[in-house]
């Protein structure tokens, strides 16, 4: 069917108001006027046909909910049908009608994904009542979706989503905290969240109206990151053609964030406890001494108190930054925020890629339960944005998932089989996969690993190249 035929027959049904648009496709021409006459009298839109690939147009242009199909089919045998107009929409829902009804192949066509199988003749009181059953379902549905864009309204802390308990205490902390801190430590692993919390706890802080700046540590090289924090004059070092403010002068009287803060070195964390202490700077290049007044927020996803033990972190520096600690919680120790994330991402791609994504079935549902998150809430938004990308109807089916994320716990091919190796190989091997989903870029895999970018540089120098991962770039 030519695109204007699929938009006059949406006129059609849209025209009407009362109950559920549906879809009828039979053989034969007499029982489909017959099933429309029927449906029209029972208050439902209904738009029939005889062909099979006519009505899975109309699938595919998803302006029906449900559809009623003959199990008889010419060009497509009644199975075929239903799993093709699930596969082009997976929230359609078919009643499929026979006339060679049987218990045996009622299992069969339900477990195929129908939502019911219906003997024929057609009883005209059991078709009303299944058809009001799903009308009062798809009502409550639309009531459950208006309540949820509301309670999502409710539930967003200054631009962070969550309803567990777990988020809940730290948005209490940093209410608490948030007109008072000088000092925040910000912990949590990879993909929580951790730059949202700096930017609300900037937000709600008495200096919002100033400058919040931010600074990765882990992406900017050590003999760079002096003159990124506390800026340069001309000719310090080669290339420093001019004289530059750094981050803490930029941000005089607002915030700094440093992101990854454990990743400076040992002289870069004497430096910054002098400001802590102090509140001064010193541009690189210059003996002038320069007071600035600001917030400063950091943040890392290791343990520093493992990290002062290890001797790769300043205790004081540390007992400096943990005036006030907030700890993210990872995404599984939240697993009841996931609906509400979902809701939050789908809305959100929505609006930027122009989509109607309403949701996603069931079986997406059950995927995303069931995966680990190891990449936390950066990797589900990474997931969603992906899925309604490419979801080719309203509901995110889980073929539009990541394999990573459609595969259950546990999951193995014939080749994963268990067998003991020296704890260097499955080292090497959780380094290879790492770098291989972060596409190479060491920074991320460090990241992702909790380890330095240097030592991971290290450990790639020493073994040699792993799967092309030696040499691959760190941007």
């Amino acid at each position: 069917m030519n695109p204007s035929a699929l938009s006059e027959v949406a006129e059609q049904v849209h025209g009407k108001t009362d109950g559920l648009t549906i879809c009828v496709v039979d053989p034969d021409k007499s029982t489909v006027v017959v099933l429309e006459e029927m449906l029209e009298e029972f208050g439902f839109s209904a738009v029939a046909t005889s062909d099979p690939q006519e009505a899975l147009d109309y699938v595919s242009g998803g302006r029906f909910r449900v559809v009623l199909c003959g199990m008889q089919m010419p060009r497509a045998a009644g199975t075929a049908f239903l799993e093709q107009a699930l596969q082009r929409d997976p929230g359609i829902y078919v009643i499929v009608m026979t006339d060679f009804y049987s218990i045996e192949s009622a299992i069969d066509v339900i477990k195929r994904g129908a939502y019911d199988y219906l003997p024929k003749p057609i009883d005209k009181a059991r078709l009303k009542k299944t058809l009001d059953d799903l009308a009062a379902q798809f009502q409550q549905r639309r009531l459950v979706r208006e309540l949820e864009e509301k309670l999502l309204n409710n539930l967003e802390f200054h631009g962070i989503v969550g309803r567990s308990p777990a988020m809940l205490e730290v948005f209490d902390l940093m209410r608490k905290i948030s007109r008072h801190y000088t000092n925040v430590l910000l912990t949590g692993q990879t993909g929580t969240g951790k730059e949202l919390i700096a930017n609300a706890l900037h937000q709600m802080s008495p200096v919002s109206t100033r400058r919040l700046a931010v600074c990765n540590c882990s992406a900017v090289v050590d003999t760079l990151i002096e003159s990124e924090l506390f800026g340069h004059v001309r000719g310090a070092f080669t290339g420093a053609t001019d004289t530059r403010p750094g981050l803490f002068e930029y941000a005089d009287g607002g915030t700094v964030f440093l992101d990854e803060v454990a990743d400076t070195s040992l002289a870069m964390q004497a430096k910054l406890l002098r400001v802590i202490q102090n509140r001064e700077i010193q541009r690189v290049g210059s003996p002038e001494v320069s007071h600035v007044d600001v917030r400063l927020i950091a943040a890392t996803n290791r343990d520093l108190g493992a990290e002062v033990l290890a001797g790769r972190f300043r205790e004081d520096l540390y007992y400096r930054l943990n005036t006030v600690n907030i700890r993210v919680p990872s995404l599984a120790e939240r697993l009841e925020d996931i609906p509400l994330l979902v809701a939050f991402f789908i809305k959100k791609y929505n609006e930027e890629y122009h989509k109607r994504i309403q949701g996603l079935t069931r079986r997406a549902q059950t995927a995303l339960l069931q995966h680990a998150w190891p990449g936390n809430v950066r990797e589900l938004e990474n997931v969603i944005s992906g899925a309604s990308l490419v979801a080719a109807t309203d509901f995110i089916d889980i073929h539009d998932l990541p394999i990573q994320v459609q595969r259950p716990p546990g999951h193995r091919t014939k080749g994963d089989a268990w067998r003991p190796v020296p704890l260097q190989d499955v080292r090497k091997e959780h380094i290879r996969r790492v770098l291989e989903v972060c596409g190479g870029n060491r920074v991320r895999a460090s990241q992702m690993l909790g380890i330095g970018r240097t030592s991971l540089y290290r450990y790639l120098k020493r073994k040699g190249k792993i799967n092309g991962a030696e040499g691959a770039d760190a941007t």
